[in-house]
């Protein structure tokens, strides 16, 4: 089966840094889920199926690449899909504390999952989901930053030309 890594987030949209996170995974684990959390407390922009839909069509090339969805704790998410890790990605210091209280806290309901950490590379440090969501809103190019997918469907949920 090889060792396989869930890589969970929202997703909403999924950015080249995201992207970035996953194909640097690829070469620690033999297979990498993109795992959608459904969160309750977020209203997301995309459903999960426009989020599943873009994921799958980002990643298609990349066959160690497998794209999911879950509800409740990772921990019990990542038993189920017998992986051997949690991967996140990390783009500024101030993503750290966070990330690592949330480590701790998974380690705690769970000492068997382990959680590895990438750093985003520089090239893409500064984006986030929501910064792109707001520049798109008001218009932005978005180009370069997203994959070419979440290009087309932000227009369309904006109604702006992004050319």
């Amino acid at each position: 089966m090889g060792r396989i890594a869930v890589y969970p987030g929202s997703f909403d949209p999924v950015t080249n840094g995201h992207c970035d996170v996953v194909r640097r995974g690829l070469r620690l684990f033999d297979k990498v889920v993109v795992a959608i959390a459904r969160n309750g407390t977020k209203t997301p922009l995309f459903t999960i199926e426009e989020r599943l839909e873009m994921l799958q069509e980002t990643f298609k090339e990349m066959p160690g690449v497998l794209v999911d969805s879950f509800d409740g704790l990772l921990v019990d998410y990542v038993v189920r899909r017998q992986a051997d890790a949690i991967l996140r990605g990390l783009r500024a210091v101030s993503d750290f504390e966070y990330e690592f209280q949330m480590a701790l806290m998974n380690r705690k309901l769970n000492k068997n999952v382990q959680t590895v950490f990438l750093m985003t590379g520089l090239r893409w440090i500064y984006i986030s989901s929501s910064i792109i969501k707001e520049a798109a809103q008001f218009g932005g190019d978005t180009r370069g930053m997203v994959p070419d997918i979440v290009c087309k469907k932000l227009k369309q949920k904006f109604g702006t030309s992004q050319e």
